[in-house]
């Protein structure tokens, strides 16, 4: 089988080195606008060849991961539509689905299968020297099956997704896709991202920091052309987290204030049953 990832930076990268390690029998290939970064990868055997330009290799797929923004996705789509073989099948890693759905599948020629999909793996920094197939193992993946996707195709990518690394591979709704990552990931680095900006630089902050304050900004380190895209394809949703997060943040803001201990205890001994019950773990008080 013929693979094309299509954008070969740290989740694209990664996925070639998961694939050459974990699976046999395929030709896998990268699209890429840096040169460099496809030399790289050529010479150190996870792909077999490189191209910058779609044409030269888009014909030759049976497999296409999609690595790149979302508006790339449509663009490539949409200029080499003419291209892509007969049962090609498709899948990318992009943060939001509903609006890419929308934007992409009426694009599609008819016998191509494109399964949206999310990997729960990954890391902050950008490029190919960052890839790793290890973020891959046991790590979560959604798949967002639509009417045009056939039973078989979708068997086929559990299975491939599985030999690379992955332990749960779970179906969802484009919609309740939107929601939870909405709620998980999005309001994670908008809460990051507002946390370490309202710090007064003037203090030297990182002299006095320790693992809380790095911990939960550890995620800015964050790619700012894609990232503000997702926010706005899914603002419904996460603005209503952020609504939600602001009554939860003014009501411990009013029980300091107040200085209500009770109020405070209750939230915390609710955030606390909260986070053991996420983790499943067994840890004592302390």
């Amino acid at each position: 089988m013929n693979i094309v990832i299509i954008g070969l930076g740290n989740i694209g990268g990664s996925f070639a080195q998961a694939i050459q390690k974990n699976t046999k029998g395929h030709d896998v290939y990268a699209i890429d606008v840096d040169e460099e970064a496809l030399r790289t990868a050529e010479k150190q055997g996870l792909i077999k060849k490189g191209y910058t330009d779609p044409k030269d290799i888009i014909p030759k797929a049976n497999f296409i991961l999609f690595a790149v923004y979302p508006k790339v996705i449509v663009n490539i789509i949409e200029e080499y539509y003419s291209l892509f073989q007969e049962n090609t099948i498709i899948n990318d890693v992009t943060g939001v689905k509903r609006k890419v759905i929308e934007e992409i599948e009426n694009k599609l020629p008819p016998k191509v299968d494109f399964i949206f999909g999310h990997p729960m793996a990954g890391r902050e920094n950008r490029g190919l020297k960052y890839a790793s197939s290890e973020v891959f193992i046991g790590a979560n993946y959604l798949i967002t099956p639509t009417k045009r996707n056939l039973p078989d195709n979708i068997k086929w990518l559990k299975d491939f997704l599985t030999l690379i690394g992955f332990s749960n591979i779970t179906e969802v709704s484009p919609e309740f896709h939107d929601e939870v990552i909405g709620f998980t990931s999005q309001l994670a680095h908008v809460i990051a991202i507002s946390l370490i900006n309202s710090d007064d630089i003037s203090r030297n902050t990182k002299q006095y920091t320790g693992d809380s304050y790095r911990d939960l900004t550890r995620i800015t380190n964050i790619n700012d052309k894609l990232w503000p895209e997702l926010f706005v394809m899914n603002k419904d949703y996460l603005q209503k987290h952020i609504d939600e997060f602001k009554l939860q943040l003014d009501k411990l803001s009013t029980a300091i204030e107040d200085e209500d201990i009770v109020t405070m205890e209750q939230m915390m001994v609710e955030s606390r049953r909260r986070y053991h019950d996420l983790h499943s773990l067994d840890m004592s008080d302390e």
